[in-house]
């Protein structure tokens, strides 16, 4: 059976993820009652540069979404691997919206700490917060952009680089306070990652995206595209698709550990048609805007 995955196109980010959403068809199972967690993407910003993190108003529309489901609890989880999340989430105005949309907080970056084993990759055990435990459904809600190491940053990376605890292992973590072997073979510990703590739902959205290096510090653009899944590994091969990285190590490696699928042939686009996606992203690409060069 083909996994589905969605591309909304719509330079209203309040509309573009519903519509992205509901094309997925029902997922009320994934949010009725349930403890759902939403994870940003939130690496690092600074007051004059917030182009690498989830944007808030993204944020709002996901919780805005969820919350119609008639969740138990919706948390924005947030775990900085370069900052402090709490100064990070200021920054870009999270934690504005979580006050207004009446949700909980929480990072788990901080103490108390546990391990945790992974049946895979460089690292054999992994210190996490065990709040994360609670989440009933977790919500990888990423950004559109390159890698320099991972290659890309998507849903898998959101959630693999965010859960090992960096008050533990330090920030950044390449300088951590604990050792660690997480960069002996990065993209086989981001496959472990989300096989231990996989996804329900990944979201990927250009808002803005980035292409030419990353995680920060790339090209940004607005690409008015968001692409969704159920199918983590295949959203993920969509989304890198789009930005012209057609293997991307830990998609492969995770659909080696079948947590999903990363072959074309057996990925369901609904709504906009991939080549239509592409030809946005190359046109944004190779002919930006006025709008885009004095948004970066």
């Amino acid at each position: 059976m083909a996994s589905k995955v969605s591309i909304a196109h719509n330079p209203d980010i309040a509309k573009s993820v519903p519509q992205a959403l509901d094309m997925l068809g029902d997922l009320s199972e994934l949010f009725k009652g349930k403890h759902v967690a939403i994870k940003p993407n939130d690496t690092w910003v600074s007051p004059d540069d917030t182009t690498a993190c989830t944007q808030a108003d993204t944020v709002q529309a996901a919780i805005r979404y969820v919350k119609q489901f008639s969740p138990r609890v919706i948390t924005i989880t947030g775990g900085s691997g370069d900052g402090q999340t709490d100064e990070v989430f200021r920054i870009l105005g999270i934690d504005r919206i979580i006050r207004e949309e009446r949700v909980a907080f929480f990072d788990h970056n901080r103490p108390p700490f546990e391990s945790v084993r992974l049946d895979s990759g460089p690292q054999e055990e992994v210190m996490v917060n065990p709040h994360i435990f609670s989440y009933d459904t977790l919500v990888s809600l990423s950004q559109h952009k390159v890698h320099k190491h991972a290659t890309v940053t998507l849903t898998m990376k959101n959630i693999g680089m965010s859960y090992p605890a960096a008050d533990y292992y330090g920030h950044p973590r390449s300088r951590g306070l604990n050792p660690h072997n997480f960069f002996d073979d990065l993209h086989g510990f981001i496959a472990a990652m989300c096989k231990r703590f996989p996804p329900q739902l990944g979201i990927i959205t250009g808002h803005p995206a980035m292409t030419d290096t990353g995680p920060i510090g790339g090209y940004t653009f607005e690409s008015d595209l968001v692409v969704a899944g159920t199918d983590f590994v295949a959203t993920d091969t969509i989304g890198a698709w789009l930005l012209g990285k057609e293997h991307v190590a830990h998609i492969e490696q995770a659909a080696h550990l079948v947590l999903g699928t990363a072959d074309m042939k057996q990925i369901e686009i609904a709504g906009m048609p991939l080549d239509d996606a592409l030809q946005i992203m190359t046109e944004k690409i190779s002919a930006p805007d006025v709008a885009d060069i004095q948004g970066k």
